[in-house]
Order: structure tokens, then sequence, then C-alpha cells
């Protein structure tokens, strides 16, 4: 006698159900964050040195879509997520405090708190490690206050403008140095805050990241190795930069230097700090072949 046995199937949720859980959340975070984010594009956001934010903010979003089919599958698993009350109570304590007395670290910041103990709460600790690189992301737009900002550009604005005239100099061109004001031939440059600041090398740190982050190499090695390289990287692309708009004044004259090629050379920031970047990984790829051979042949001796 054949008997039937019925088979229960563990449904995908399907859309309307996920907007009906994720609405509330979605509207409650427009609430509170759109003036936020108004602030900051009608505010800092604008300034040359702080252009980065909406790009990080960009590519935050992106990760967490990116990785939001990872973090349905891994939400099965939903062990240990009591630690989502308390990370949601910092959360709102700090966007309270930040936006009644108009501190943008606190106010901004407190996004992070908030996403975190939302996803514990309601994916659990499994979808919360699958998304984790997302919301660390994000605290690369968050504003710091201005004097730390101020504390730590000053030595690196005279740092890069060091480095920048000694090449120079070496390359044979008239140039000579005057603190962070940089005179080549009968031009005067001054190394702004957005040319060799925090911001920009914040900016770098986070491209290398992320750059890490979608190639994840499987090699610890590699990782730590590119991980720690990222900041002199990011000196150097400083350097170059302000290299590269010495450069076109010296050649094109000042209102080029001001004018377009002055973007220009923004982009030649970026690019020439990717470029680095995966110079640097191949160079470690290289010496990381060349370590296991060298092993496996004193292995086979």
């Amino acid at each position: 006698m054949n008997t039937y046995t019925p088979k229960i199937y563990r449904g995908k949720p399907t859309l309307r159900a996920e907007l009906l859980v994720w609405l509330p959340i979605i509207v409650g975070l427009t609430v509170l964050y759109v003036p936020s984010l108004y602030s900051l594009f009608t505010g800092i956001w604008r300034q040359d040195e702080q252009m980065h934010g909406p790009i990080v903010l960009g590519i935050s979003v992106w990760l967490l879509y990116r990785n939001w089919a990872a973090m349905e599958l891994a939400a099965y698993d939903r062990s240990s997520n009591n630690w989502g009350w308390p990370m949601l109570a910092v959360g709102l304590l700090l966007y309270a405090l930040g936006r009644s007395q108009d501190i943008q670290m606190f106010e901004i910041g407190s996004a992070i708190w908030l996403l975190a103990g939302l996803l514990l709460l309601q994916r659990g600790v499994a979808a919360f490690k699958v998304q984790w690189f997302a919301l660390f992301f994000m605290l690369f737009m968050v504003p710091l206050p201005g004097a730390v900002v101020d504390t730590v550009t000053m030595p690196m604005k005279m740092a890069v403008s060091y480095a920048a005239e000694h090449v120079l100099f070496w390359a044979g061109y008239p140039i000579g140095r005057n603190g962070v004001i940089l005179q080549i031939g009968q031009y005067m440059l001054l190394v702004a805050d957005a040319c060799a600041g925090l911001h920009t090398l914040l900016t770098l740190e986070a491209l290398g990241l992320l750059y890490l982050n979608i190639v994840r190499r499987d090699s610890f090695f590699r990782n730590v190795g590119l991980a720690t390289l990222i900041i002199p990287i990011s000196f150097t692309a400083n350097v170059i930069r302000v290299m590269t708009l010495s450069l076109i004044t010296y050649h094109f004259g000042d209102e080029a230097g001001q004018g377009f090629l002055h973007g220009f050379a923004g982009m030649v920031l970026f690019l020439s700090a990717l470029l680095l970047i995966i110079c640097f990984d191949t160079a470690l790829q290289i010496f990381e072949a060349f370590r296991l051979r060298q092993a496996t042949l004193a292995h086979a001796n």
C-alpha cells in the first residue's frame, strides 16, 4: 500500500511580505535622515574637501543592495540578536543629541548604529555579518570635528609639499617652498586642504578598502599587506596630485591650474591611487607565489 507524505517547503518571502516588514523602517529612517542629508548636501558636502561624502553614501547604499540576497539567505539563522536593542538605543540617543545640539558627527554617525541594530533585530547575527562592510564603509561619510581635521591636516600638507618640492627639484624644475606654499617659476601655489588634507586621505583609504572588499582575496598575507600599504599609497597619490597641479600651472599658466585642469588633477589623484593599489596588489601576489614556490622546493629537498 502506497502512502503519501506531504512535503513542507520553506517558501521564499514574497516581495509584498518583505515590503510590509521593511516599509515602517524605511519610512522611519526617511523621516529621521532626509533633513540631515539635506543639511549635508546644502552645507559641508558642497565644499571641495568634503565632496567624497555623497560618493561614500552612494557606494554604501550599493553595497547594501549588492549583499541583500546573501543577507536574506543568511537570515534563516536568527541566533543571538539581543544586541540589536542596545545598539538601537545608542543610535537613537546619538541622533537626538546630534540633532538637538547640531553635532553632525553624532547625527550622521547614529545611522550606522540604527541600521546595525535593525539588522540584528530583523535578520539576526548571520545577516549582520553579511552587511558589516557596508555599515563600516559609512564611517567615511561621517563629518569629523573641525579641530581634529585642522590638527591632522597641517602636518600632512607640510609633508606633501616637502615631497612634491624635492621631486620636482630633482627633475630640474625651478621650485622652492615656504611652509605649504610652493613657488614654481613665477607662480605661487598654496597647497590647500582639498589637495592634501585629512579628508583626501580618508577618501583614498575608503577607495583602498573598497578595492579589498570587491576583489575578496583569500590570502591573509595579501589582504593585510595591502591594507597596511593604503596609507603610504594615499600619501603618494596626494604628492602626485600636487605635482600635477604645479606642472600644469608652470607650463600652461595660473588660469589653467585653477580652472578645469584643477578638477582634472583631482581625477589624477584617484586614478593614481587606484593604479598604485593594483600595482602593489600584483607585487604582493608575485611575492607570495615566489615565497610559496621556495617553501615547496625547500620541503621537497
